[in-house]
């Protein structure tokens, strides 16, 4: 009997880690796991295309390299802040202020 070990998930020249075959990086199953409490079976419904073999396998992922995933998963969000933060004052939205189009 022959053992095959298929792990469904490869690093990118960059270091990101992608499902196999597709075009969905790791931490995008694990950031609906986090955020949403997500079971395997859930992600597959949102993630039709992917089997469970390949979600079972980003979470292994995930759990074998969680500090660095939970620190890219933060650089992430604090990204999201600052941009947000930026946005409050842009020029456009100054003008919509002003115009009474937004408070």
């Amino acid at each position: 009997m022959s053992s095959a070990v298929m792990t469904h998930v490869h690093i990118d020249p960059t270091g990101v880690a992608w499902i196999d075959d597709t075009n969905v990086k790791v931490i995008e199953v694990v950031v609906d796991k986090l955020a949403h409490g997500c079971s395997a079976e859930e992600i597959h419904f949102q993630y039709p295309h992917l089997s469970l073999s390949q979600i079972y396998a980003a979470l292994a992922y995930y759990h074998d390299h969680q500090q660095e995933l939970d620190a890219d998963i933060e650089r992430r969000l604090e990204e999201v802040d600052r941009e947000a933060a930026a946005q409050q004052d842009s020029p456009f939205r100054k003008r919509l202020r002003e115009s009474g189009l937004r408070r």
